[in-house]
């Protein structure tokens, strides 16, 4: 029992070490389709990202520190947690203050940056893409391969290949788009773990409201 005791104290200390902030091989920028997200869970929330006077399309999800394999989380760092006024105003491209401080507490903290320069990155990689409009010209609720969605992100971002890009699906639906990219933001191939690609032929997409 004493073996095993040890045992499991020294593997939880090595992934702690594995953990460190600063200590990543590259992002990942999650997209969500705000639509999408309010009908499977938003709305059940009551969550303000829904209303219709926010106008959400493609909202942030995160950016998020990448290992080749897995990723690091819930990293220790001596940096000051972000004030409410800074979670507030990235809700314009995050929908909710609440995601902003979730993805600083879990993501941000392992960049080794501060909380308000994660932010400041976390925006700048979010206005570097570009997302397609087509989406937006929807009226009503369609159906259409995941395929679909991956091909306009790579017609509308002419640098970027396939493999860094993957289009995932949840619930029957299109559910996000995620771009794999290097510490300098330039788009790199993502890792076997994050390409996941959704092979639905009929996935359901939301108007935005």
């Amino acid at each position: 029992m004493r073996a095993f005791l040890l045992l499991l104290i020294f593997a939880t200390a090595a992934f702690g070490d594995e953990d460190r902030a600063g200590t990543f091989d590259y992002y990942v920028l999650s997209l969500s389709w705000s639509p999408n997200w309010c009908a499977t869970e938003g709305d059940a929330r009551g969550s303000p990202q829904c209303e219709a006077t926010t106008d959400h399309g493609w909202v942030l999800h995160g950016l998020w520190p990448q290992y080749h394999r897995g990723f690091p989380a819930h990293c220790q760092s001596a940096e000051r947690p972000p004030s409410r006024a800074m979670t507030t105003e990235m809700a314009d491209i995050m929908g909710t203050p609440g995601l902003a401080w979730y993805q600083w507490k879990k993501h941000g903290t392992c960049t080794g940056l501060s909380a308000p320069a994660y932010f400041a990155l976390s925006r700048e990689t979010y206005n570097a893409v570009n997302r397609p409009e087509v989406f937006r010209k929807l009226t009503q609720p369609v159906r259409l391969p995941a395929k679909v969605v991956e091909e306009a992100f790579l017609k509308v971002n002419p640098t970027w290949e396939p493999d860094m890009l993957t289009i995932t699906c949840r619930d029957g639906r299109i559910q996000e788009a995620r771009l794999c990219m290097s510490k300098e933001l330039a788009p790199v191939p993502c890792g076997r773990d994050v390409i996941r690609d959704c092979r639905m032929e009929d996935a359901l997409f939301d108007p935005v409201r």
